[in-house]
């Protein structure tokens, strides 16, 4: 079963819960635009893995699904034997160890404790995605954000430089990548994008990144991500924008 439309709480008598996962498939619960739900499904595509998708409606989760997810968050993976993983660096972790096709992560434990330190790292970026927009949205003076966003870059940047690869893991796409990648997709929106400025290899890896087939399968336009995102910081989020 996999569905565009999002599921949300009926009013009256509840919506229904989807059928159990069938065999030799695995199910995604997620949200079109959630950059959170996109490494999840960014992972299940660059994997090849047999999936199924049912979306949510976050600001009216069905209480089904609260059942599943007691956080109610996405993404969130449910298994024919109604095992459920959240969390995305979990969830993208378990589909790297439960698929071991196509690998990743390192299979050497340093390596894959290397890119678990660069991801915390990114984790203290990427508040800065939603600081400024909102801080310029609300009038304020965002120029010390922007130059401390720059200076972050930077380094990401200097990362490429050092190792003298294409990608933050190698010369192919990791895990790392595909984590770090949802908010890079959505600079233009967050208008930020000028803070790339100066970091060339930065810049590389983003239009390198965005040849990748799992990249390109999950992206949406610009225009659709930013008539979605208006209505979002208006509060009044359309889930099913464009369907």
């Amino acid at each position: 079963m996999t569905t565009e439309k999002c599921f949300a709480k009926d009013k009256t008598t509840g919506s229904v819960a989807p059928d159990p996962v069938p065999e030799g498939r695995i199910r995604l619960y997620s949200m079109r635009f959630c950059p959170f739900a996109q490494r999840a499904r960014l992972v299940l595509n660059a994997k090849g893995i047999k999936y199924d998708t049912i979306n949510i409606n976050l600001m009216d989760k069905p209480d089904w699904f609260l059942e599943k997810n007691p956080l109610g968050t996405v993404p969130t993976l449910e298994t024919p034997a109604g095992e459920v993983v959240y969390e995305s660096p979990i969830t993208c972790e378990y589909l790297d160890e439960v698929y071991p096709e196509k690998r990743l992560l390192p299979s050497n434990p340093f390596g894959k404790a290397q890119q678990k330190m660069m991801l915390e790292q990114y984790s203290k970026i990427m508040p800065y995605f939603y600081k400024i927009p909102t801080g310029r949205k609300n009038g304020e003076d965002v120029s010390g954000l922007e130059a401390e966003l720059k200076e972050k870059f930077t380094k990401l940047n200097e990362d490429l430089v050092n190792k003298k690869t294409k990608f933050f893991g190698g010369d192919s796409i990791t895990m790392i990548d595909y984590m770090m990648w949802p908010w890079f997709e959505r600079l233009e929106i967050f208008e930020v994008k000028h803070c790339l400025d100066h970091t060339p290899e930065l810049k590389k890896w983003s239009e390198r990144m965005l040849e990748d087939p799992a990249v390109k399968i999950t992206m949406h336009s610009t225009d659709t991500h930013k008539a979605f995102y208006e209505n979002y910081v208006d509060g009044k989020p359309n889930f099913d924008y464009g369907l």
